[in-house]
């Protein structure tokens, strides 16, 4: 079991430290004001900037909230809030590398794709329910005694904030859930006979993915660290459509997430949050099922195939420093604690 938690984590480390790389830098470039601006109206643009902003961050469903009230407290509308709460948590760039790493191309593509989608039915069901007149919020540039405008951050400042956000407070937040994932998958991996998981989770059915459903919902994992169990239920006889239901729903959702969204958002955008996850998940897992199916793809034979491009030499190498910043992220976090 150690072994199979060791080379997965080999495996993975070269393609979660590009995500983080691409984080930083996205952090760096765009910064939150930017995102505030553009999601103020009650409108169709407001959703759609709010489902692309949140697909590449990566934050969980607990960490997306405060940010989220953040926004809905600058001035975002309810739609835009809802559509953040739902594409931030379920995908990002770290995940979307592990997917590449861990699953396959077709999964990887799939899985943020469907939760855009995902998060723009929600808000625009949202939006569209949402009849209150609402100030679209714009932030005035700061300005100093002589009325010029002042800039507000440096770019050493930038950068120097974005590296430390994605190696150090990201990490550090999601390296105990990465390191629970990891430890999960090798008892799927070791101690589950494949018998139990093709039986229950195997079938292409509504079934096996209702009861991946259920168990997701209230879960609380992270979209990395439901990667390798996801890889772990492939190699083990599971369809990818039930996979694709739980590396939706489980990140997405959890019992902190929905009370939340109850308190500020209230009992409609509750229903919409919930029902939208789950039905896009059992639609866009019953149309992932079909794609392999129609296809002919063999899924066992693509699972950690984009692994293997990277040198084995790079991976260990990639391996030793992930530990490294993943054991200063985690000094540096409870220390702050």
């Amino acid at each position: 079991m150690l072994d199979q938690i060791i080379q997965t984590f080999q495996e993975a480390s070269p393609y979660l430290l590009l995500g983080l790389l691409f984080s930083a830098i996205i952090q760096t470039l765009v910064s939150p004001e930017k995102i505030t601006r553009w999601i103020g109206q009650n409108n169709f643009r407001s959703v759609l900037v709010s489902a692309a902003a949140g697909v590449p961050m990566p934050l969980c469903s607990c960490g997306v909230i405060p940010m989220a009230m953040s926004l809905r407290k600058s001035g975002a509308s309810r739609g835009a809030t809802l559509a953040f709460l739902i594409s931030t948590p379920e995908t990002g760039l770290d995940s979307i590398m592990l997917s590449f790493a861990l699953l396959n191309p077709v999964i990887a593509i799939f899985r943020p794709f469907a939760a855009f989608v995902t998060a723009m039915i929600a808000g625009v069901m949202e939006n569209g329910f949402d009849h209150s007149k609402e100030q679209s919020f714009q932030q005035e540039p700061k300005k100093d005694c002589c009325g010029h405008k002042e800039v507000q951050e440096g770019w050493l400042s930038r950068i120097r904030n974005g590296f430390n956000n994605s190696f150090v407070t990201l990490l550090g937040e999601m390296a105990p859930w990465l390191i629970f994932g990891l430890v999960i998958s090798g008892v799927i991996s070791f101690a589950i006979p494949s018998t139990v998981i093709q039986k229950f989770l195997g079938g292409g059915g509504i079934g096996s993915m209702l009861i991946m459903l259920a168990i997701g919902i209230p879960l609380y994992i992270c979209a990395s660290a439901s990667t390798p169990i996801a890889a772990s239920l492939l190699l083990k006889g599971a369809s990818p459509g039930v996979v694709l239901v739980f590396l939706l729903a489980g990140p997405a959702t959890n019992v902190t997430t929905i009370l939340m969204v109850y308190r500020f958002l209230g009992k409609r955008a509750l229903i919409i949050y919930l029902s939208s996850i789950s039905v896009c998940a059992l639609g866009f897992g019953l149309l992932l099922n079909a794609f392999y199916y129609q296809t002919g793809i063999d899924l066992q034979a693509t699972i950690g195939y984009t692994a293997h491009c990277v040198d084995h030499t790079w991976q260990i190498a990639a391996a030793i420093v992930l530990a490294v910043l993943i054991g200063y992220a985690l000094i540096r976090r409870y220390l702050k604690d």
